[in-house]
């Protein structure tokens, strides 16, 4: 097997929940050793969360925690103890980054400030993902995913006009902090390369959300106007820029959709042609933009007219094959399983897990063709590396684990 770009790179990953382990998963995608730090006394509550298989129970049987932390080690350990934390320190002196995202005075607390992981290793980075940063008067504060959404602006962009912010279902914002956390790791990965010199990377998830909000942000510095809440009633059509057709479109099969787009009278044109409908071309009602846009509602149901008797990838292929924007409306299955695009990228593969069995898993989206990343390994079960970690790496002795595991100093 090819070198992974970031082998012979150590991570502590005392992360938990999602944004941390987002970033320690691209990190050991691409080669570095991931260190999972866990107090089996303070599970990280994705070790409990659902999908867990009929007849399995936490912490080992979670498919979201199997998601974010395949080819991680997992040991335990006690940072309250007295022997726990030295333990850690030892850890921290042999590894180059560490990863952490609680609030901002937790590791303060701990006696692991920035300061004092300088002074355990030189070049240490040292990776801080809190909801407001290190900094300012609100660093104290607590946040989530949805709470960090809310206050980035994010929340108030979300849902119909007139009515109160939907915000979202699911926590972007942790996936978001997380991949910019990974790209900041290695920015200063290579600084330290050419000068030997760590640093501590201090991001804010209210920040790493703000600029999602950029044409808002924009349009508020250039022209004075604060964000409403366009929606796009009926369908999915476009608020900006305008575009007709522009919508989702019922195929034939259960709950089965096709997106179609039409920005330019090119694309148009094309698809009246696979429509097998040029007369719309000389329709006054479809003739130009400006015409589109005033009779949407006809010219959708005429659309939906071909797309509802079609498979939606066949209709979308068709579409495609002469130039007209189109995609299905994909669930879980029909990407994992289904999409021939995904296989030949192999962005799904197979795996597995010594609770969950064998399983499919995702892929990481950047190709490096020299130095690919890989999924050799699903998540660790809770502590599984502890004989590797405190034996091979850290020195212990047999007796002293079992003196360790008997102190509490491991959970």
């Amino acid at each position: 097997m090819p070198p992974r770009a970031l082998n012979g790179i150590r991570v502590a990953d005392l992360s938990w929940i999602v944004a941390g382990p987002q970033c320690t998963r691209v990190l050991a995608d691409f080669g570095a050793e991931v260190i999972r730090v866990e107090n089996p006394q303070t599970l990280d509550s994705v070790r409990l969360s659902r999908p867990h298989p009929q007849g399995l129970d936490p912490p080992d049987s979670s498919g979201l925690f199997n998601l974010f932390n395949r080819n991680k080690r997992s040991i335990t350990l006690n940072a309250r103890h007295p022997d726990g934390l030295a333990a850690l320190k030892r850890l921290i002196a042999i590894s180059d980054i560490v990863v952490e995202n609680f609030s901002s005075r937790v590791l303060e607390s701990w006696g692991l400030g920035y300061p004092e992981l300088r002074a355990i290793r030189s070049d240490i980075i040292y990776v801080s993902l809190s909801g407001f940063g290190h900094s300012g008067r609100n660093r104290d504060y607590t946040t989530w995913g949805p709470t960090a959404q809310a206050l980035s602006g994010l929340t108030v962009m979300s849902g119909l006009p007139d009515k109160p912010p939907a915000g979202w279902g699911y926590s972007y914002m942790d996936h978001t902090a997380g991949y910019s956390a990974a790209i900041a790791t290695l920015a200063a990965l290579r600084h330290r390369g050419r000068t030997g010199e760590g640093q501590h990377i201090d991001l804010s998830q209210v920040e790493a959300g703000m600029v999602l909000c950029g044409p808002a942000i924009l349009d508020y510095t250039a022209n004075g106007r604060s964000y409403r809440r366009a929606g796009n009633p009926p369908g999915n059509r476009a608020a900006w820029p305008k575009a007709a057709p522009h919508n989702s479109y019922r195929c034939a099969g259960e709950d089965a959709w096709i997106v179609i787009t039409c920005l330019t009278h090119t694309q148009w044109r094309a698809l009246c042609t696979v429509l097998a409908h040029p007369e719309w071309l000389q329709d006054p009602r479809f003739a130009t933009l400006p015409s589109r846009l005033r009779n949407q509602d006809a010219l959708d149901t005429l659309i939906e007219g071909w797309t509802t008797g079609r498979d939606p990838r066949a209709a979308m292929q068709a579409l495609q094959a002469n130039g007209v924007p189109a995609g299905m409306v994909q669930n879980g299955p029909a990407i994992a399983r289904d999409d021939p695009q995904m296989r030949a990228r192999g962005f799904t593969a197979r795996n597995v897990h010594a609770v969950l069995g064998d399983h499919l898993t995702d892929g990481t989206p950047a190709h490096l063709s020299r130095t690919p990343a890989r999924r050799d390994a699903a998540a660790p079960l809770l502590g599984q590396d502890n004989a590797y970690v405190y034996r091979r790496l850290l020195g212990y002795s047999e007796e002293g684990l079992r003196e360790l595991e008997a102190a509490g100093a491991l959970g």
